[in-house]
């Protein structure tokens, strides 16, 4: 399911994959620290809608030596590159610019949302390529403008683990009439195994040993499941659905996996002054409560897929992971990572119904100074505040998104204190303003196209 690479030239890598094992010398002890940083970044690196994206393609774009790179974009600047080669310096260009954000935050620990891999999280060339040749690399605060370069950072510690997006399971769960594969059947959607998945960066050990994964939990062993009923019916129906008929059928709903991608739990070895302080690193990325067809799937599925860490950090017993473990949470601290994809103050979120996103910010196991909508650890930007929206949001400061919702998160538990919190989000006239915003990048010089439609967040947590 997972593999540990230690990428780092003072280390010798040390990994249990299946009957290999390979011994190894490990690098001293890391020094104590007094604080940790755990930073949640969707990355977008997943193409939308293109039927032709694949993981191979990632390598090659990870892959690509920075002398090449420089030279896909002065061509690009001079606009004398061939068409592929202009849309190869434009995927260049998002790389690097994540990079910088990346750089330029410098976190401890961090969650990389849609950072595609080959789906069982084995093959790491593009998570290895993204070191080498774009966090190892001098990036710039002003794009592709060069100036105000910043410190390559390095994680000696990294991972990729299994998803459910593009995994066909060979059921038509969405009442499909072609039998062709629909990324809408796959147990979590994407076009390929391995799309849309996620990464884990630390500059601490991860103990790969006790890491829980829940990928084959089924979704109707969560309490509150709902099997979703057929209810937008002004349009024709799929052959054999009528009007409120449940979406699955009952042969089907029990088989269908909660996780959309995965639900991690990943301990990580913080050394302090005390000793090692274990902190869990709690991972997911919710399927968008949106692009509904026919039922409200999507949208019960985030709230689902939200309430299973409710229900975890709370210790209840119906859990089982892929390793026949059971039980919920069983460690001291914990941090929430990812985009969530739901907001408690805004949007479908705030229906009875889609709530999860709500009942878990206001779990008592959770840390409310940050979880809370208007806390005074929540997460907030200029940017957020100032940037153009259509959507009233009641605390427009704390949006991670540029449609608009607080969607990402790095949520602390009750027994961590906080020393500050932020998302990076730079305004007009602000340093960095090209990492998230140049005319010149694509057709709209905007979210993906530049960087992300998504925001770095982050929340630094004191181990004293």
């Amino acid at each position: 399911m997972m593999k540990n690479n230690l990428i780092s030239t003072a280390i010798l890598s040390v990994s249990l994959i299946g009957c290999k094992i390979e011994t190894s010398i490990l690098a001293p002890e890391p020094s104590p620290v007094t604080s940790v940083s755990f930073a949640s970044f969707n990355v977008s690196f997943a193409v939308d809608n293109d039927q032709s994206d694949n993981f191979e393609r990632w390598v090659e774009f990870m892959n690509i030596p920075e002398k090449k790179q420089q030279k896909l974009i002065a061509a690009w600047l001079e606009n004398t590159a061939t068409p592929a080669d202009h849309l190869l310096a434009e995927r260049i260009i998002q790389i690097r610019n994540i990079a910088a954000i990346i750089q330029k935050n410098r976190p401890d620990v961090l969650f990389l949302s849609e950072f595609n891999n080959d789906g069982v999280g084995q093959n790491m060339a593009a998570l290895e390529g993204f070191q080498k040749n774009y966090l190892g690399v001098s990036q710039s605060m002003n794009s592709v403008d060069g100036g105000a370069m910043l410190e390559p950072i390095q994680y000696p510690f990294v991972q990729n683990y299994a998803t459910n997006t593009g995994l066909d399971p060979k059921l038509n769960l969405s009442h499909a009439s072609s039998p062709s594969f629909n990324p809408d059947d796959a147990y979590g959607f994407g076009f390929y195994h391995g799309q849309y998945a996620f990464a884990l960066m630390s500059k601490f050990e991860i103990d790969t040993q006790n890491t829980r994964t829940f990928q084959t939990f089924l979704r109707k062993d969560l309490p509150e499941a709902v099997n979703p009923t057929v209810n937008q019916c002004t349009k024709p129906l799929p052959d054999g659905l009528s009007c409120g008929d449940p979406w699955f059928t009952g042969d089907n709903w029990n088989k269908v996996r909660l996780s959309s991608k995965n639900h991690v739990d990943a301990p990580i070895f913080i050394p302090t002054n005390k000793g090692i302080k274990t902190i869990h690193a709690l991972l997911s990325h919710p399927t968008p409560p949106a692009f509904d067809s026919f039922s409200d799937n999507n949208k019960y599925r985030n709230s689902d897929e939200i309430t299973f860490w409710d229900h975890y950090v709370s210790g209840e017993s119906f859990f089982y992971d892929d390793k026949g473990g059971t039980g919920g949470f069983k460690g001291e601290s914990f941090v929430i990572m990812g985009d969530l994809n739901a907001d408690p103050a805004f949007g479908t979120a705030t229906v009875p119904f889609f709530n999860g996103i709500q009942t878990l910010t206001n779990n008592p196991k959770l840390n409310l100074d940050l979880s809370q909508s208007n806390a005074l650890f929540t997460p907030v930007s200029q940017g957020a505040m100032k940037e153009a929206n259509p959507k009233r949001h009641p605390h427009p400061e704390t949006r991670t998104s540029t449609f608009g919702s607080r969607v990402d998160y790095a949520l602390a538990s009750a027994d961590l204190s906080l020393i500050k919190t932020g998302v990076y989000w730079q305004a007009e006239n602000q340093i960095g303003r090209l990492l998230f915003n140049d005319p010149r990048v694509g057709k709209r010089g905007t979210d993906k196209e530049v960087s992300s439609d998504h925001r770095f967040v982050w929340s630094t947590i004191s181990v004293n």
